[in-house]
């Protein structure tokens, strides 16, 4: 039987990782991202078997449209990442600005929830599925002048929960996934750009270094897989220790 997995915002960072793991293991992934010729071009990579599809996530009727035109072309859906997520303004509370905070929530929040909703009633309707949402640590520590992203990584896994719940006895499983610093494309130009020091995220940080996308990839390929077929409402954190150092990182040495 073919098996058919979304991505979304699967076009590049934690997403394509995550595509690229997927692909092992399901017959067709599907990439969403809003940059839609980047989706197909990855899909393309990935080979003739998959999909990219122009998708906003915070727009119903974009939502809607994509996940009708998944339906059309493979008939079912077998698991669901929601990774799409835009970066926000790091800046004081006092300087940011609502718009800024609204767009953070809308994509995060209301983007996993809707396409959540629209690909929630195939797998209800199957009676099968897995919904892999990422968190954060930002959801579950302080840091300073990240309101919006906390906010949002927070909703999110709570979210998890509540989905995990109201699903669990008809058959589809739903879960987070909360990474610590990953070493994106983005975190690179971050860093010879001087907006963040690596070396001192790589100190805090047990394991001593930042995770790579395709580690991140293969706890959510668990998560979707039907090896974690007991595994549901639950949050992994992934993050190299960061969250369980309750010592000054002196103490790592």
């Amino acid at each position: 039987m073919s098996t058919v997995a979304i991505v979304t915002g699967g076009a590049d960072g934690i997403g394509w990782a995550t595509a690229r793991r997927l692909a092992q293991d399901f017959t067709h992934v599907v990439l969403l991202d809003l940059n839609g010729a980047a989706a197909r071009e990855r899909a393309g990579e990935l080979g003739p078997q998959h999909l990219g599809l122009q998708c906003d996530v915070a727009d119903a009727a974009s939502v809607t449209a994509a996940i009708a035109r998944v339906l059309e072309v493979h008939g079912r859906i077998d698991a669901l990442v929601n990774n799409a997520g835009v970066g926000e303004q790091a800046k004081p509370t006092l300087e940011q600005q609502v718009e800024g905070f609204d767009r953070v929530l809308s994509v995060h929040v209301r983007g996993a929830f809707l396409v959540s909703r629209e690909a929630a009633r195939t797998m209800l309707a199957q009676g099968s599925g897995a919904i892999v949402n990422i968190a954060s640590i930002a959801g579950q520590a302080g840091i300073p002048g990240r309101n919006a992203y906390a906010a949002a990584k927070a909703g999110i896994a709570a979210m998890t929960r509540s989905m995990a719940c109201e699903w669990a006895r008809k058959g589809l499983r739903v879960n987070a996934v909360a990474p610590g610093y990953v070493r994106t494309a983005l975190v690179d130009k971050l860093a010879r750009e001087g907006a963040l020091d690596t070396a001192a995220i790589e100190r805090r940080t047990p394991l001593g270094r930042m995770a790579q996308p395709e580690e991140i990839a293969e706890v959510i390929a668990f998560l979707a897989s039907t090896r974690a077929s007991f595994v549901t409402g639950t949050t992994v954190n992934v993050d190299g220790g960061w969250l369980a150092l309750g010592a000054p990182e002196q103490a790592l040495a």
